[in-house]
């Protein structure tokens, strides 16, 4: 089980380059359920997801998620059937600080700045270990609005709208 929110970016962090970050290439097989493939670095990862959340403003989303490792010669095969555009994208991993840990301290915000047809959106993502703490969590400054409902934002959106 996945639980995430889901923000768009006020500001980027003034140290960005800091950070651990992979370039990121996904393209989606089915929109329902959620199956995609995505190479991330030298990692070739295919995903199947399904949305779990009634979609209301404010709650955290919780997906069924499985993770399943691809060879690079399958991915290459796979992308030729893919629908949509891919979603090219730039993740940074960046630790939540100066936030007590019953409120999100101790997480990972995933910043993702978009290329190519998404070129300019900036997203951050948290997963959390449970309900409570994403009902709880307190986003940083830089952090902007919470998105985690709307369907605008999700990828498998973005391949086949933006």
């Amino acid at each position: 089980m996945e639980i995430e929110r889901k923000y768009l970016v006020r500001e980027l962090p003034s140290n960005l380059d800091s950070f651990p970050h992979v370039e990121i290439e996904q393209c989606y097989l089915c929109t329902s359920p959620t199956v995609r493939i995505r190479r991330m670095g030298d990692a070739h990862i295919l995903t199947v997801k399904e949305n779990l959340s009634k979609g209301m403003v404010g709650e955290a989303i919780h997906n069924r998620e499985e993770e399943f490792s691809l060879t690079a010669e399958s991915y290459e095969r796979l992308k030729s059937k893919c629908e949509g555009r891919p979603v090219l994208k730039t993740r940074y991993r960046i630790p939540i600080q100066g936030v007590p840990a019953g409120l999100g301290g101790g997480l990972t915000a995933e910043l993702d700045l978009f290329h190519g047809h998404q070129e300019g959106l900036r997203l951050v993502e948290v997963e959390f270990p449970d309900t409570a703490s994403a009902n709880t969590f307190e986003p940083p400054a830089w952090f902007g609005e919470d998105v985690s409902a709307d369907h605008r934002y999700r990828n498998s959106y973005m391949a086949f709208n933006v």
